[in-house]
Order: C-alpha cells, then sequence, then structure tokens
C-alpha cells in the first residue's frame, strides 16, 4: 500500500527564495529523517511565502501507512516557521 499526501503550506517571515528553500531543506530533512517517507516540493517554487510538498509512504497495510502520514501532519505543528493551508490524501 502506497500512501500519498499532499500539503500546500504558507511560510511566515520569508523575504527571499533563499529564505524559503532554508525553511523548507530543513523540514524535509527533519521529517525524512524522523519517519520513513520520500518528501519532495511539488508547486510554488517560484513564490517566497507559499509551497506545495508530496509526502509518500510504503507499507503492507493502509492502516500502517495512514498512521505514518498522520504523524507526518502532526509533526508540521512543531514548525512554528510554516502552517499546513490544505492537504489531501490519496492511496494506491
Amino acid at each position: 500500500m502506497i500512501g500519498y499526501l499532499e500539503v500546500d503550506c504558507h511560510i511566515y517571515d520569508t523575504h527571499s527564495l533563499k529564505d524559503k528553500r532554508s525553511v523548507l531543506k530543513r523540514v524535509m530533512n527533519r521529517l525524512s529523517k524522523q519517519f520513513n517517507i520520500s518528501i519532495s516540493e511539488l508547486d510554488h517554487q517560484d513564490l517566497w511565502q507559499r509551497a506545495t510538498l508530496g509526502i509518500a509512504h510504503v507499507s503492507s497495510s493502509k492502516v500502517q501507512a495512514e498512521k505514518v502520514l498522520q504523524e507526518v501532519l502532526k509533526q508540521f505543528d512543531s514548525f512554528t516557521e510554516l502552517e499546513v493551508a490544505n492537504k489531501h490524501f490519496e492511496w494506491f
């Protein structure tokens, strides 16, 4: 089972694309190390305060994949420099 989570984020206190990349790199590295996931920026690469992240997790069951992705979503709350504006789950 493959669980997929797409997250639209608003990033605070960034004044350049360099600032945005710094925040996203830190967030993505921390999440990928903490959970067994693949994560990438999918859209809005040219906007300073907006990002869309795609997150995928492969598991033997839908329940386990959903549990991991829910934990990832909860972890986003610990990052004070960004806010989740929208989220979307898919299962393959």
